[in-house]
């Protein structure tokens, strides 16, 4: 690794790499402009001498400051590092840095994050917003803006799409002979809560399955503890969780009052980033949130490079990944 030598001047950068010194600003600020063997040429000049681009004075200079904001709801839910960290390895590929914001599962905290980025930053990346559509509009007309996980006209996207996953758990329970199911939700803002429901429903209904919903307010362990009770009060053999998280607290609310998975409740989470580490490991719908953070990076880059405002959709599909947390109910064991 290069020494970082205080002094290097962009001049030293140009001379080194037999380029001028428009190119060695452009290889920093907008790559695609020259060819990758010149940018390559001026990047391993660069780091042989210890050449740090002065971002502040490029940011005074082009209105470029080379910084992206990514906006999640609860850091803590493990749906979200994978996300964070692929968003970040692509954005540093492009030269870019993430600002991470946190809000909380509040929107009006999303809102205040979002205003104090605007001025730092090129692009947002709202992952799961809780913001209403106007909101978010209104930030979209400022900045270029890419959703993950919200579908609004007009914007572009990148959706997990649930609901073949999710039509996938309630088919593998209904085979299992569980003739009345229960839905623990999530956030009733949340895009994805509303798929998985609408998915829930549609798919119990052709199947002639009964069903029940018990709504909490986040998407954490404690909620699915605390929903163990209502969900029990709904008679369901098996339940589907809005994520693993969820999915984890119910498996303890259970456990604390003497009733064992799967033997006496099947359940299924959703996203599958705890699935192989619970116990019993849980059968999940599988997710893919690091494709879902590239693909956002990879949307707004464009957006960024072509000055265009874009309405794209990346879509990424869901399946089932069974585990150890479904079987059949005691009652189509003793009558089979």
């Amino acid at each position: 690794m290069s020494k970082h030598i205080k002094g290097v001047t962009i001049s030293q950068v140009a001379d080194a790499a037999g380029v001028a010194r428009s190119s060695v600003s452009r290889a920093f600020t907008r790559p695609e402009m020259l060819s990758p063997e010149t940018v390559n040429r001026i990047m391993a000049a660069a780091d042989q001498l210890g050449y740090r681009p002065n971002h502040t004075a490029r940011a005074l200079s082009t209105g470029r400051y080379g910084n992206i904001a990514l906006i999640v709801p609860d850091i803590a839910n493990p749906f979200f590092p994978p996300m964070i960290r692929a968003a970040q390895m692509q954005a540093d590929s492009a030269n870019f840095c993430i600002f991470l914001g946190n809000t909380e599962e509040n929107g009006e905290k999303e809102d205040q994050l979002i205003g104090r980025f605007t001025g730092q930053v090129e692009g947002l990346i709202l992952a799961s917003p809780r913001l209403s559509d106007e909101r978010i509009w209104a930030h979209a007309e400022k900045l270029p803006l890419v959703l993950i996980n919200r579908d609004i006209p007009g914007i572009s996207s990148v959706l997990i799409d649930s609901s073949v996953g999710v039509a996938e758990a309630v088919t593998h329970l209904a085979k299992l002979h569980h003739r009345k199911m229960v839905y623990i939700s999530g956030p009733p803002v949340s895009w994805s809560n509303r798929q998985r429901q609408e998915a829930f429903d549609k798919t119990a209904l052709a199947l002639g399955v009964e069903t029940a919903t018990v709504p909490t307010l986040r998407p954490d362990f404690e909620s699915g503890r605390k929903a163990v009770e209502a969900m029990l009060a709904t008679g369901a053999t098996a339940g589907i969780a809005f994520d693993d998280l969820t999915a984890q607290g119910v498996l303890t609310g259970l456990a604390e009052r003497g009733i064992s998975v799967p033997a006496d409740f099947s359940l299924i989470g959703c996203d599958d980033v705890l699935g192989s580490v619970t116990y019993p490991a849980l059968t999940s719908i599988s997710s893919q949130s690091s494709e879902a953070g590239q693909a956002a990076i990879a949307l707004l880059l464009e957006m960024l490079q072509t000055s265009k405002h874009a309405d794209l959709r990346h879509m990424i599909a869901t399946h089932l990944v069974v585990r150890n947390t479904t079987r059949e109910p005691h009652s189509a064991v003793t009558s089979g």
